[in-house]
């Protein structure tokens, strides 16, 4: 078995990011966190946040950048990075978000989430006239010790939204 590679996804991605993303939502946040979505809001999120058409649409957006990490022609994971779109009263679309990384339920512990953490502030920094920012849900707390290890702080809180259920949310911001 080879080591997995992260590279820029691309447009023949979309189909196969929209079916990583759908699991490794599920996955964690579903049957790992036990989140009682209702069946309908789940399904209606699911479907609009990664459907090939919206992560085509998604990959060609200005100023947004996705890389994937891809072994054997298989996706394990993604980051995706973009104009921030964070309700913060400091934040402007000119600094830059870490809007998703994800890792599949089979790849956690290989190390990509902070390879692919580690492209994405890169580019960040290189994009951003100002702070960096990052969503992160209030108990996913892996990944909060993750972004503080990285200089992220709390600075606010807002609700996001999955269907109708709104997810309590914090906003870390570096910088």
């Amino acid at each position: 078995m080879t080591d997995a590679v992260i590279r820029p996804a691309t447009e023949a991605d979309a189909a196969a990011l929209g079916e990583l993303g759908r699991q490794t939502f599920i996955d964690t946040f579903v049957a790992g966190f036990g989140i009682p979505y209702p069946a309908d809001d789940l399904q209606a999120f699911l479907d609009a946040s990664f459907s090939p058409e919206t992560i085509r649409t998604k990959l060609k957006e200005p100023g947004a950048a996705w890389w994937v990490a891809e072994q054997e022609g298989e996706l394990l994971a993604f980051a995706n990075t973009g104009p921030n779109t964070l309700p913060h009263p400091e934040a402007r679309a000119s600094h830059a978000e870490l809007r998703r990384l994800y890792v599949s339920k089979t790849a956690q512990g290989l190390g990509l989430g902070t390879n692919l953490l580690a492209v994405a502030l890169d580019w960040m920094d290189a994009h951003s006239d100002g702070p960096l920012w990052i969503g992160v849900w209030s108990g996913n707390l892996k990944a909060q010790k993750l972004y503080a290890a990285y200089g992220f702080e709390k600075a606010g809180t807002y609700q996001y939204p999955v269907g109708r259920w709104l997810d309590d949310e914090f906003i870390l911001r570096r910088g």
